[in-house]
């Protein structure tokens, strides 16, 4: 007899399950840098789940607003990985847009050429909040 799919799954199950990111511990890292929030509030990894939750995603893909349209805990193939959920247009917009901007500041070298100095580095990490001393 075959299995019901669960009613609740573990948010960084699902994550990963959805293909955000390539690994369950990325998934886990992302909700405590609060780079998720679920129903509009900060997500922890093992928050659950449900079929009509709306989620916010920041990933290296950029921000995802998305509804859980389906539930599962096994990583699957990319095509039954995109029917588990369905993005907004707005974030599909929003997400065409800064890929615009990126292109048109890659074709206007505003790109540094080269690896970054010591200084620059640090300019980078103050830029980005990942500097907690300097």
């Amino acid at each position: 007899m075959a299995s019901l799919p669960p009613e609740t799954v573990r948010l960084d199950k699902w994550l990963w399950a959805a293909r955000f990111f390539k690994t369950r511990s990325d998934a886990a890292n992302a909700c405590d840098l609060n780079r998720v929030t679920s129903n509009g509030h900060i997500a922890k990894p093992a928050r659950d789940v449900r079929a009509g939750d709306k989620l916010t995603v920041r990933n290296e893909g950029g921000e995802f607003a998305i509804e859980v349209l389906l539930l599962s805990n096994m990583r699957g193939p990319a095509a039954v990985a995109q029917t588990l959920y369905a993005e907004t247009d707005a974030s599909k917009a929003a997400r065409a847009a800064v890929a615009e901007e990126r292109k048109a500041m890659a074709q206007a070298d505003g790109f540094p050429v080269g690896r970054p100095n010591k200084k620059d580095r640090r300019d980078l990490n103050k830029f980005r909040g990942r500097i907690v001393r300097f």
